[in-house]
């Protein structure tokens, strides 16, 4: 769960998103509000939030140079500013020193809950890379040797088994490893470069194009054994990636 602070001199406003967000669908439990950046900056320093939503014109203190000192307090917090076409400008530059994003006035439901939503993605994005990078830094350590290799190895064996399976997924995949799909997923474009949906497209367009220089199996037949439901999409993959259809692929090989 996640802690909120709403920074605005307007209490209207601040009553008013409290009011009409549905912060548990957000994975919020804790909204605090600060009337202006000074007072923003005591609450911050004490209850450390995970997200700042906070408006650039405000008295004492303003919403970037709270954002800043925030910033330098907790280096990993999600600030969002709110702004009027005024300010716009100087909105945008600010994301270029750490503001993670905006909105513009006036604003409604929809744009807060939209704005509130990108930064918890990017919490839980950032989470999950953190995670697979202290496991696999762990492993590293209590073994004395490279396990990022080992998970590799499996995940690449269990690929090639389950190349003709119409029902290989990142689940069945999460499954047989005991990981969530969330976390393998961050995990296997680490170890592999591309995602899952890619890496098992390439493997087996790989398979097809063996298939097809050895043996004399029909498009359909082969579609079947790689594990394609459609032998049409089947031959657009393929010339997408290798510039022929595949019943001109050998005789292309050949020519060459």
């Amino acid at each position: 769960m996640y802690k909120l602070l709403i920074v605005d001199d307007e209490p209207i406003v601040r009553k008013g998103i409290r009011s009409f967000v549905d912060f548990e669908a957000l994975s919020i439990d804790h909204v605090f509000e600060a009337s202006n950046g000074s007072e923003a900056l005591t609450i911050f320093k004490k209850e450390l939030p995970h997200m700042v939503l906070a408006d650039i014109n405000m008295p004492k203190m303003n919403g970037l140079d709270f954002a800043a000192l925030a910033k330098e307090v907790k280096p990993d917090v999600k600030i969002a500013v709110i702004t009027g076409y005024d300010y716009f400008d100087y909105a945008v530059k600010a994301l270029k020193t750490g503001i993670d994003d905006y909105i513009l006035k006036p604003v409604s439901r929809k744009d807060i809950f939209e704005l509130l939503q990108k930064l918890v993605d990017k919490l839980r994005e950032e989470k999950v890379t953190s995670e697979i990078n202290h496991v696999v830094k762990d492993l590293k350590d209590q073994s004395g040797i490279d396990e990022q290799d080992t998970y590799q190895s499996r995940l690449y064996n269990l690929v090639e088994e389950n190349i003709g399976n119409k029902g290989l997924t990142l689940s069945l995949l999460a499954e047989e490893m005991g990981l969530s799909v969330g976390y393998l997923s961050g995990l296997f474009k680490k170890l592999f470069g591309q995602s899952f949906k890619e890496y098992v497209l390439a493997r087996r367009l790989e398979r097809a194009k063996i298939l097809l220089l050895s043996s004399d199996m029909k498009n359909y037949e082969i579609t079947d054994v790689i594990g394609f439901d459609d032998p049409n999409y089947f031959s657009t993959c393929f010339k997408k990636k290798y510039g022929v259809a595949p019943s001109k692929y050998k005789e292309k090989i050949r020519n060459d």
